[in-house]
């Protein structure tokens, strides 16, 4: 376990310029998890990622649930990429690969995660978190966001934002659990949309549901978002 990630020594401003002479070679071991992403990734077909907490115990509903939806994505024909991790990851990784589905792993360098848990079946490990990123959002068709903490967060309202600014094509988010996400909906409907820092129809850019089964209908459904599909609406 190393003190510090590649992350950290990246974005490091600390020291006297002697990082303009190492930075440079940084780009080929980032140019490299890009080609072994790319590699690795380019054949496994339709994917969905689900997102959620590392924390989430094995007794949790949450838990549960997520392992319903992995399952569901395996009967579907869809890939279920995670971060690969313990909790929500380990869960919708163990229900894709208990049905016979692609079970990926996205893990990435941290000092308290060190390995992927034991129902990946197609695993990288990124040092970088910008390059994790962007293999989920290529090779994800959508997401499920279970709870979670900051990381989760980050997931989704970056997918979000790519969404809301056409940076990508457009993409179902399934929001799970309405107990969890419904405060954070109603604080974006009434203090961000109420002042105008977004706009009327963003919102309507997710879909909230408290059921594994419509979760994955929802997220494998074509089409634009349609929260009025969904059984546990915004408001």
């Amino acid at each position: 376990m190393q003190p510090t990630t590649t992350d950290q020594r990246l974005l490091s401003s600390h020291g006297d310029g002697a990082w303009v002479h190492s930075d440079p070679w940084r780009v080929l071991r980032i140019q490299a998890e890009f080609v072994e992403g790319f590699g690795t990734l380019a054949e496994i077909g339709p994917g969905i990622g689900v997102f959620g907490s590392a924390r989430t115990q094995r007794r949790d509903p949450m838990y549960l649930a997520a392992t319903r939806i992995g399952r569901g994505l395996a009967d579907a024909g869809y890939a279920t990429l995670t971060g690969g991790g313990p909790g929500i990851m380990e869960a919708a990784n163990k229900g894709a690969l208990e049905a016979g589905g692609v079970s990926v792993g996205l893990g990435i360098e941290l000092p308290f995660e060190q390995s992927l848990n034991k129902y990946v079946s197609l695993g990288i490990n990124f040092r970088y978190f910008f390059a994790r990123k962007v293999m989920f959002l290529k090779y994800s068709q959508g997401f499920v966001v279970m709870p979670g903490g900051f990381g989760t967060f980050d997931e989704v309202f970056e997918a979000i934002t790519l969404v809301q600014t056409r940076k990508v094509t457009s993409f179902p988010i399934v929001l799970f659990g309405s107990d969890f996400w419904t405060p954070l909906l109603d604080w974006l409907n009434d203090k961000v949309m109420g002042n105008g820092y977004i706009s009327a129809n963003d919102p309507d850019l997710m879909r909230l549901t408290d059921d594994p089964d419509e979760a994955v209908a929802l997220v494998t459904s074509p089409g634009p978002a349609s929260p009025q599909q969904s059984s546990a609406q915004m408001s």
